[in-house]
C-alpha cells in the first residue's frame, strides 16, 4: 500500500516515472494524435492508472508534443494530473551510424501548486539489420514550490525487432536514480519487460500501437507497470 500512496501523491511531489521511450525519427509535416495509458500496481495493492491524450507535430528536425495526463484508481478520484510539453531536436539525419537528438520535457502540475520538472538529454537510435536499438539518458530537475529533488538521472532503453510488417517484438527498460548526489543501492528504481509494436489499417491511414509489461521498482517500491498507446498520423 505504500507504493499506491506514493503514486497517488506523485503529481504533487515529483515527476512521473519513465514509461515511454523517446525515439528519433524524421517525418516532416506529419501531425499525430496519441491516446496513451499506463498503470502501476504495487505487489500487495490496487493499481493506479494514468489515461492520457496528446498532439504532436514533426517538422523534420524538430518534433513538438503536448500531453494531458489524468490519474485515477480504486482509491484515487479521477482528476487531471499534469500537462507536459515535449520538444526533440534531431542533430543527425543518417550521416552517422547512430542518430542523435536532444530531448526536453517540461511537466507542470494541473493546479500549479506542486513542483514543476524539466528533463533534458540525448536520445540515441541505430539499426542493426532489422532490429532498432534506442538508448536515452536524461537529467531531470524540479523547481518551484514543494520541490524535493534538485536533480536526478533517468535512463531508457529499447530493443525492437521488425519480425513482420504488422508486428514487431522487443523489450524496454527504464530507471531513475535518487538525488544526483545519492547513489545508495536502495534508492534507484529500475524496471524492464517485453514489448509489442504493431500497425492496424484505418481508412486511408494506419494506426500504430504499442504495449509493454514491466516489472521492477517504481519510486523505490516493487510493483508491475503496464503501458500502451495508440497513434494516428494526419
Amino acid at each position: 500500500m505504500a507504493l499506491a500512496a506514493a503514486l497517488a501523491a506523485a503529481p504533487a511531489r515529483a515527476a512521473d516515472p519513465g514509461y515511454y521511450v523517446v525515439t528519433v525519427y524524421d517525418d516532416p509535416g506529419v501531425r499525430n494524435l496519441d491516446l496513451r495509458y499506463w498503470s502501476v500496481k504495487p505487489k500487495d495493492g490496487h493499481a493506479v492508472l494514468w489515461p492520457e491524450i496528446g498532439l504532436g507535430l514533426n517538422t523534420g528536425r524538430w518534433y513538438t508534443f503536448v500531453l494531458a495526463s489524468w490519474i485515477t484508481g480504486r482509491d484515487t478520484p479521477t482528476e487531471l494530473s499534469t500537462l507536459s510539453w515535449q520538444n526533440d531536436y534531431l542533430l543527425t539525419q543518417g550521416q552517422w551510424p547512430i542518430d542523435v537528438a536532444v530531448h526536453t520535457l517540461l511537466a507542470v502540475p494541473r493546479d500549479g501548486a506542486g513542483p514543476k520538472t524539466i528533463e533534458i538529454g540525448p536520445a540515441l537510435q541505430t539499426d542493426v539489420g532489422r532490429t532498432q536499438l534506442n538508448a536515452n539518458v536524461f537529467l531531470e530537475r524540479s523547481f518551484g514550490s514543494q520541490s524535493e529533488h534538485p536533480a536526478r538521472l533517468k535512463y531508457q532503453w529499447q530493443v525492437r525487432h521488425r519480425w513482420r510488417p504488422w508486428l514487431h517484438v522487443g523489450a524496454q527498460g527504464f530507471g531513475e536514480s535518487g538525488r544526483w548526489s545519492d547513489w545508495e543501492p536502495d534508492t534507484p528504481s529500475h524496471r524492464a519487460g517485453p514489448a509489442l509494436f504493431g500497425t492496424l489499417p484505418f481508412t486511408d491511414r494506419k494506426l500504430t500501437w504499442q504495449a509493454a509489461w514491466l516489472h521492477g521498482k517504481t519510486y523505490g517500491q516493487r510493483g508491475s507497470m503496464f503501458t500502451a498507446y495508440l497513434r494516428t498520423a494526419f
